[in-house]
């Protein structure tokens, strides 16, 4: 039977899963059926901007929920009756959230369901990086035994620097400083609005601009949301005044970081290293950046745990049903205000 077809046979009304990139929808399912709706579930993969609007034409949903695909605004436009745009996740960057607030749609996100697993993914990044595991487990499973060779860090030795404080950056902060015992020094838009710069604001943490954390973190780890101002906000200029040949930590979107920038400095010697959960380009990432034994990738899965994942599907999917009975959503990311037609 053809997507049209199925659609129109539906007595419910539809919301659109575009892609999850986890193999049950089951959470999310009971959570809309048990509320009238119908969920219709795309790819695990990533679909393309042209497969969701093909979907949304297919399906004329009330509701979409995405996770990585672009929620374009012509997909937007392709749905008669659209009620929210639904992030599986917390950035907002493949959703066009003036195009769903202009047709009167909710735009959502789950901004707090993965805070450890990031934070903690921060911490095994950068203890791989100190103290060698992979790089010396691939030593050993080549038939080379030689700790001689090591050149190991001390966690409490190490100065880390966060772009980014908010949720995940605020975990990320006091694990390193109590967990640590790191030096950590912070900054953000709202850090340096207030005044704080220069003031230490938690215990280990310390306040400061962009300028103090190129000059004086031994690792830099990114937190920053993407948007057009912090689009390779790592890039050349940004790494080549970087002076203590920092470690590059990325766990928030790929586009932070110049990919080209980013291997030339590692040729220089401007960067240590790279430990990096996004790429740019994912997910085929730039094969001279992700096959540098200086550099250690995994496939965007910081935010990934049992327990995360079920958070995730159950928030959003209340979060749909919540605007579908005419609710304000709990996580609404923007404030629409005509009717949707």
């Amino acid at each position: 039977m053809s997507q049209s077809k199925q659609r129109l046979s539906s007595r419910r009304p539809t919301v659109v899963l575009t892609d999850h990139p986890w193999p049950d929808v089951g959470i999310e399912q009971a959570v809309l059926e048990a509320a009238g709706y119908e969920l219709v579930a795309g790819p695990t993969a990533t679909s393309t901007a042209a497969q969701v609007e093909a979907m949304i034409a297919a399906y004329d949903p009330v509701g979409i929920m995405t996770c990585w695909a672009q929620v374009s605004a012509a997909a937007i436009q392709r749905s008669t009756s659209l009620r929210i745009v639904a992030r599986m996740g917390v950035g907002l960057d493949n959703i066009a959230v003036e195009a769903a607030t202009a047709r009167g749609a909710w735009v959502t996100n789950v901004p707090d369901y993965c805070i450890e697993e990031v934070s903690d993914h921060v911490l095994a990044l950068l203890l791989n990086a100190w103290r060698g595991i992979a790089s010396f487990d691939r030593e050993v499973k080549a038939g080379r035994w030689n700790p001689a060779s090591a050149r190991l860090k001390r966690a409490s030795e190490r100065t880390v620097g966060i772009i980014g404080y908010g949720r995940i950056g605020s975990a990320t902060a006091r694990k390193l400083a109590l967990g640590l015992r790191s030096r950590v020094l912070v900054t953000s838009p709202t850090l340096l609005a207030s005044g704080q710069a220069g003031c230490e604001i938690a215990s280990g943490v310390w306040a400061c601009d962009l300028d103090e954390i190129q000059r004086a973190a031994d690792a830099i780890v990114l937190h920053a949301p993407l948007t057009p101002a912090t689009r390779h906000l790592l890039d050349a200029r940004f790494l080549s005044a970087c002076q203590r040949q920092p470690l590059i930590v990325n766990v928030s979107r790929g586009d932070l970081i110049d990919s080209a920038a980013l291997v030339a400095a590692l040729e220089r010697g401007q960067v240590s290293g790279a430990a990096l959960d996004v790429v740019e380009g994912e997910p085929s990432p730039s094969a001279a950046l992700v096959n540098r034994l200086d550099v250690t990738v995994t496939p965007h899965i910081a935010f990934s745990s049992d327990a995360s994942i079920a958070a995730l599907c159950r928030s959003a999917a209340d979060d749909v049903v919540r605007a579908l009975r005419g609710e304000v959503p709990r996580n609404p990311c923007n404030s629409p205000s005509i009717t949707p037609q």
